[in-house]
């Protein structure tokens, strides 16, 4: 049997746990993801947790220039955060637009939305902290 060349071996697929990426990156890119949590409770008082994007943007504005997997890691949780804020968003403006009635269509999918970002952001600290570059599903990539 013979062995291909190092070459042709293909790179090991992208939701493989990376070894070489230091615990202290791994930490910080945890750390992005979780700051969503952060960034709603301290908003909620200002109304619903619009701010869930505020802690993955410092930790992406802080890290990024000297943490290559924080920076990656940081922008997909920057972009999913982001794409949630604009779905609420939406629902709220539907149902002021519609004097209530929207609400039918809105509470469950604000339900829905919250529920899934809860889960989306836990499994993306784990695999991060895992060193594995997670890639949420649903986000808009607006931060390149």
């Amino acid at each position: 049997m013979s062995v291909p060349p190092e070459s042709a071996v293909p790179p090991p697929p992208s939701d493989s746990p990376t070894r070489d990426i230091p615990a202290e990156e791994r930490t910080w890119a945890m750390l992005a993801h979780l700051s969503a949590f952060l960034g709603g409770l301290l908003t909620v008082s200002f109304g619903h947790g619009w701010g869930c994007f505020i802690g993955p943007l410092i930790v992406w504005l802080v890290k990024k220039d000297t943490m290559p997997f924080v920076n990656d890691q940081a922008k997909e949780a920057l972009n999913f955060n982001i794409t949630v804020a604009i779905a609420f968003l939406v629902l709220l403006v539907l149902s002021i637009v519609t004097f209530g009635i929207g609400l039918i269509i809105a509470i469950p999918l604000w339900i829905v939305i919250g529920l899934s970002w809860l889960v989306l952001t836990i499994v993306a600290a784990v695999k991060a902290n895992e060193g594995v570059r997670y890639r949420y599903p649903f986000a808009l990539r607006l931060i390149k």
